[in-house]
């Protein structure tokens, strides 16, 4: 593939290296599509990633792994060998050409390679390093999962069922990876202003573990402030008491989950206005419940269960929801409390999702030619919107070795 006109995005200019890796790859992909020039560097036998499937038409491939295709987009790839000299000398010209470093070795690889931040750390360099449980403490950095960082940081914990003889639930896409890369781009791009400004670079040390506690919500600070532990409960916040359920079945036969119901005066106003829209307020005897909430300046919260007109209004906003639900299909019952001011959401498939009608008005389905294949794909797309400088995919993910040449007489 020829080189691609240089991108335009935020960190347009920034030129990164990263050391394939799957702990890390969503951090560089997220740097590359916001217009950074991101250097993949592989091994001769190509990153693990690309062993993941499911493949493209079900064709076991390396160069067909849809993880290998979504965590490196707009990146340029290059094969280099650090166990060999010849190869840890092109690494350390490529260190010498960049602005920030990702890497996610176990702790000492590098070090042992004469590879590391002490080895090759300029004093205006971005060194980011993501590790299980931080560069200082390596324990045993060889066998930590996605599934074991989640479940030793806390939040496969607090996720599950009611039914607490079922075990916890992993959270599936990766999350324990996703949730250190986000917080080591947050980090990068801190360091990078930092550096903009002082001229100089730092060493971020971002450790999974503590990435994925910070993460567990109210679950790790109730522990160390009241002593207390929170419990799953199925699709609503763990707390250490059991509150009501929010998935509700609607008149299609598909959930939805209601949320968090009325509070506000103005909340009960517009979700009064939408059962009269319906024509369904006579079959509704509580919504005048929802009248007395639409006509007080402020309901406080903390007086449930104490006075009964607020217990009153609180709990016929929660039924007037189900109510509708039971009525509408997943679909209008989520368009319409959205219309109505109401966060509700269909449980979705990540497939129905992806085609849901408020992603593709964003723009949400990317396409990405694939000359290789000769067809364009689909990819989920931005994050994130920025108004003066897009975000965007600039190239699918690199092909083994595809820019080793380009980039080395980048060098030269």
């Amino acid at each position: 593939m020829s080189a691609e006109p240089k991108a335009s995005g935020a960190l347009a200019g920034i030129r990164v290296v990263e050391l394939s890796h799957e702990r890390g790859a969503l951090a560089g992909k997220l740097l590359a599509d916001m217009g950074a020039d991101v250097v993949v560097v592989e091994p001769p036998g190509g990153s693990r990633l690309r062993s993941w499937g499911p493949f493209v038409d079900d064709v076991p491939d390396p160069e067909r792994s849809l993880a290998w295709w979504h965590y490196n987009t707009s990146k340029r790839g290059v094969v280099c060998d650090l166990e060999s000299d010849a190869g840890r000398a092109i690494f350390r010209r490529l260190l010498a050409r960049a602005d920030l470093v990702l890497e996610c070795e176990d702790p000492g690889r590098l070090a042992a390679l004469g590879l590391d931040h002490a080895d090759l750390a300029r004093a205006e360099l971005v060194w980011v390093s993501i590790t299980p449980f931080g560069r200082a403490q390596p324990g045993r950095a060889d066998l930590a999962t996605d599934l074991t960082v989640l479940a030793a940081g806390g939040p496969v914990w607090s996720c599950g069922y009611d039914d607490h003889s079922l075990p916890p639930v992993r959270g599936l896409g990766f999350q324990g990876y996703s949730t250190a890369c986000h917080y080591a781009v947050m980090s990068a791009l801190t360091a990078l202003l930092w550096r903009g400004d002082s001229g100089e670079g730092q060493l971020v040390d971002v450790s999974m573990h503590a990435a994925a506690n910070v993460t567990t919500e109210m679950a790790s600070y109730n522990y160390l402030v009241a002593g207390t532990t929170v419990q799953r409960q199925t699709g609503r916040h763990a707390m250490e008491m059991l509150t009501l359920p929010s998935q509700v079945r609607c008149a299609d036969g598909r959930y939805v989950n209601t949320g968090v119901p009325p509070r506000q005066p103005k909340e009960y106003a517009g979700l009064l206005r939408w059962l009269r829209e319906l024509g369904i307020t006579d079959q509704f005897p509580e919504a005048v419940f929802l009248e007395l909430g639409a006509q007080r300046d402020f309901i406080d919260l903390s007086k449930i269960g104490v006075d009964d007109e607020i217990t009153a209004i609180f709990t016929a906003g929660r039924e007037a929801l189900a109510f509708a639900a039971s009525r509408l299909s997943a679909y209008d019952f989520f368009v319409g409390c959205q219309r109505a001011g109401m966060p509700v959401g269909v449980i979705y498939s990540p497939e129905e999702a992806f085609e849901d009608p408020h992603f593709v008005a964003r723009g949400f389905q990317t396409p990405v030619e694939h000359p290789e294949l000769g067809r364009t794909i689909r990819y989920p797309g931005a994050p994130y919107r920025f108004e003066k400088t897009p975000w965007r995919i600039s190239r699918r993910a690199p092909r083994l070795g595809e820019h080793t040449a380009e980039v080395l007489a980048e060098l030269s």
